[in-house]
């Protein structure tokens, strides 16, 4: 199997992409905390690109961005799969975690920015929401994305499940009312419950405190 090693920081959402990927696939690993204010000779040779976390290393090779090492887990490790066996299935699959990958982005908005800034994306995150209630696959009928069981397309948008609520409480602005989108409430409510996904979570105690610090200090830095 080889080293596999993943450099990240916590609570990253797209950390705990990768930590439940190769959790729900049974492959051990080494995690490395990575300090973003002072970045570390490893993670600068790991990603010099874009110097930043996650990197997932397996065998000495550097992987970067959370979708690509996703991709690069199932490939590499076909054992419980994360992506359908159907060719159109799979394209579709893939179609919507790249929807999350660009999309997701507009709740990051809504807690690192104020004032006409959060306001556009309280927007964007709005109409993210609505798309996904309205055009995603299983969504209503399937206990996940994907079926019966987690997929890509559920670690991909993770970050709806438990890092909204957190980010409604430090900045105030409610994304997701109670009752208007009733397949993601379902949806959280089963991925946060499957075993594997529960037992790797941050606590919320934790990350609030964690969340309300890097939002004063970037709001402090606009």
């Amino acid at each position: 199997m080889g080293d596999v090693k993943l450099l990240g920081t916590w609570p990253s959402p797209y950390c705990y992409r990768v930590i439940w990927a190769l959790k729900l696939k049974g492959i051990p690993y080494e995690y490395i905390e990575q300090d973003l204010s002072n970045k570390s000779p490893l993670l600068l040779q790991s990603n010099p690109v874009h110097k930043k976390i996650p990197v997932l290393i397996h065998g000495g090779n550097p992987i970067a961005e959370s979708v690509i090492i996703l991709q690069y887990i199932e490939e590499k490790w076909p054992q419980n799969p994360l992506l359908p066996s159907d060719p159109y299935e799979r394209a579709v699959a893939r179609f919507w975690v790249k929807f999350a990958d660009e999309k997701c982005m507009s709740i990051s908005k809504v807690f690192g920015t104020s004032g006409e800034e959060q306001e556009k994306g309280l927007k964007e995150s709005l109409e993210m929401l609505e798309i996904i209630e309205e055009h995603a696959p299983g969504l209503g009928q399937k206990k996940f994305f994907g079926g019966d069981k987690i997929g890509m397309v559920d670690l991909a948008l993770g970050v709806l499940a438990h890092w909204m609520g957190p980010i409604e409480e430090v900045t105030g602005v409610k994304i997701m009312e109670a009752g208007k989108f009733p397949g993601l409430e379902a949806w959280m409510k089963s991925f946060k419950e499957d075993p594997v996904i529960k037992e790797n979570l941050p606590e919320l105690k934790d990350m609030l405190a964690a969340m309300k610090r890097r939002r004063e200090t970037m709001l402090a830095s606009k």
